[in-house]
């Protein structure tokens, strides 16, 4: 138990610090940072699928079997991750419709800055920390291989996520420090989801067989709604086929941690 807490808490830490990276908004060029992304998408749909069906999913299945359970947990994650993004974006779908696209915020334009974009920004931020803290509790209570593979999925996630955060709480009318104060904050919400996801990992077996389906059904949600469809926007040979490439490493990456095991 102090192990699987102590490798959970760095890992949460390490989730946490990633929100820092969005400074990099403010360094690289647009089209850099266009193309730096796109291979960080990439890369992070291939490790979020790989780490659901080589990691997650096959360690539910041996612990329950393939059961309806195990089938209605994860689709339980699909579920919860598909009302946050739908609930943070009725609320401002209308003032910016493209918020949350990952690659297209333009916080130059001239539209109106509305702080409570950046609010509600911060608060599902938060939320799907919080939600983050709680899978990577679980899996390490499963195994430290499936707690290092879940912590790598979430980074490489949350690496243009927090980066594409910066630039919606740059457009919203925060300056550049408190852009950064608040999005650590929130990215903080995942220690507290760890804390939760250890207590209630320490006192109910099933907490932990329901939270490894539910993480893999995120992953497939987050990989298959938001990732993948980026990728696609770039239509040329060369970029689809960096992508692909990125897309297989991912996969690549949580294959050799499996072997590893």
């Amino acid at each position: 138990m102090v192990l699987t807490s102590i490798y959970t808490l760095l890992s949460v830490i390490i989730v946490s610090l990633v929100s820092l990276l969005g400074a990099i908004y403010l360094v690289l060029s647009e089209k850099k940072l266009h193309k730096f992304l796109l291979l960080l998408v990439g890369l992070s749909a291939g490790t979020l699928m790989g780490g659901a069906f080589l990691h997650l999913l096959p360690e539910a299945v041996e612990e329950r079997g393939f059961t309806l359970a195990v089938s209605f947990s994860a689709l339980g994650g699909v579920l919860i991750f598909f009302l946050l993004e739908k609930l943070i974006h009725a609320h401002h779908c209308e003032t910016m419709p493209d918020q949350h696209a990952y690659l297209h915020h333009q916080p130059h334009m001239h539209v109106h800055k509305s702080q409570h974009i950046g609010i509600l920004t911060l608060c599902g931020d938060g939320l799907h920390n919080l939600l983050d803290g709680l899978v990577i509790a679980g899996a390490y209570f499963v195994s430290v291989p499936a707690g290092v593979a879940t912590t790598i999925a979430v980074v490489l996630h949350e690496v243009p996520q927090e980066i594409a955060d910066f630039g919606v709480l740059l457009y919203a009318g925060f300056s550049k420090w408190k852009a950064l104060f608040y999005n650590f904050l929130s990215a903080a919400t995942a220690i507290l989801g760890a804390v939760i996801g250890l207590i209630l990992g320490a006192r109910s077996e099933a907490f932990v067989l329901f939270v490894l389906p539910f993480a893999a059904g995120g992953f497939m949600y987050i990989a298959g709604s938001n990732l993948i469809p980026e990728l696609h926007k770039e239509c040329g040979w060369k970029e689809s086929i960096l992508h692909l490439l990125a897309f297989v490493v991912g996969i690549a990456l949580m294959w050799g941690i499996l072997l590893l095991e």
